[in-house]
């Protein structure tokens, strides 16, 4: 047809000129790599080989890292390698000098000469600086020094100054003020509070207990599903006469605003010769010993780490046998930070060296959800 370029079948068939190219290329190189193979010369194909997968490899990977051995090696082997030969290294010849000249100032670099001035403070003296520190919060970093001045370290008071900068800690004295907790353990205080229980048969019943700050002892006071001013009273007359030895040291009563502690349960602790501290509404860090305890007994007794019950309470009479075992347990066997790992009235105390074989009985106690190991007789 005209106006149309005619094709021919073969011109349609014909594949592009660089395929052509690229086929006469590699039949090329084949050839000459079977004639490199034949005449021996199978060595210098491979390290064509090796050079081009160098190449590749670091086509796709960055700046490779080298230590000293590296260095080393590949200095000694350039020094012996004619130039030529050294083309495709992952080093240039101006490394190469660049290490050299850094190998030869190294060796010739004199030592540097030893700084004169003050000894350094041994790790003991400032572990001893940061102690006294943070157990006497009103002494300054010259109290302190003067402190160690009488335990026979000189110290300087720029240098004390450093060190508690250096642990965040205030140089100046009265960096805070008295903590509760401080206070409490000055006054000798004995907490109390109440915590609930709630039955199987959805009766609620309220546990009066009442816990000495220094030892840790904890009172059991009672159990009632009614805790009127009337019947705390009654339980406070019955914590002296149960336990009167042992509160003899104690000079303070921590309470919260409760209705239930009126003021007839005031006047028997006054009578004893205890002062009253009332804490702050709805601030229950104020009685942190008393909260401490009911979260401990909540949790190795009553419930579990997701809230289900570790056992089923049905009545008073069960409620009072487990929180008075419990109690049992906490005072006389279960160990207490900061005590020293100790209980409160140990029933024994530990061996001073291990026992020669390890034979740990178990007993339990609470129904079997508390157990306590002691070494065999």
């Amino acid at each position: 047809m005209p106006g149309k370029s005619r094709v021919w079948p073969d011109q349609a068939k014909r594949p592009p000129s660089w395929i052509l190219v690229s086929c006469i290329l590699y039949r090329f190189l084949a050839q000459l790599a079977r004639l490199a193979v034949r005449s021996g010369r199978w060595r210098d194909l491979q390290i064509i080989v090796l050079r081009h997968e160098n190449a590749v490899l670091r086509r796709q990977i960055g700046l490779p890292t080298l230590n000293d051995d590296d260095r080393t090696l590949l200095g000694a082997i350039a020094a012996a390698v004619p130039k030529t030969l050294r083309q495709g290294w992952i080093v240039t010849p101006e490394t190469l000098l660049r290490w050299h000249r850094r190998r030869l100032a190294r060796h010739w670099t004199q030592p540097p000469e030893r700084r004169q001035g003050r000894p350094p403070t041994s790790p003991e003296l400032r572990q001893l600086i940061v102690r006294l520190a943070t157990e006497n919060p009103t002494w300054g970093h010259r109290r302190i020094q003067g402190e160690l001045a009488r335990l026979g370290h000189t110290i300087g008071k720029g240098t004390v100054w450093q060190i508690l900068t250096d642990n965040n800690i205030d140089p100046s004295p009265n960096r805070s003020d008295v903590t509760w907790t401080e206070f409490l353990h000055s006054q000798a205080a004995v907490a109390c509070d109440f915590f609930t229980v709630d039955t199987a048969t959805l009766r609620r019943y309220y546990v009066l207990f009442f816990i000495k700050v220094t030892t840790r002892e904890v009172f059991f006071a009672g159990v009632t599903a009614n805790p009127t001013g009337a019947w705390t009273t009654q339980a406070a007359r019955n914590l002296f006469i149960a336990h009167a030895d042992r509160l003899k040291n104690a000079r303070a009563l921590v309470r919260d605003r409760g209705s239930q502690f009126i003021e007839t349960f005031d006047e028997i602790f006054r009578t004893e010769g205890f002062k009253i501290l009332k804490t702050p509404v709805r601030v229950p860090v104020a009685n942190t010993f008393a909260e401490r305890w009911i979260g401990s007994i909540r949790r190795e007794l009553l419930k579990q780490p997701d809230g289900l019950p570790r056992t089923i309470i049905w009545n008073h009479k069960q409620l009072t046998r487990l929180v008075r075992d419990y109690i049992a347990h906490h005072n006389q066997h279960r160990p207490h930070q900061s005590l020293g790992q100790r209980p409160p009235t140990p029933i024994d105390e530990p061996p001073d060296t291990p026992p020669a074989t390890v034979t740990v009985p178990r007993t339990s106690r609470c129904d079997g959800l508390i157990h306590e190991y002691q070494n065999a007789a």
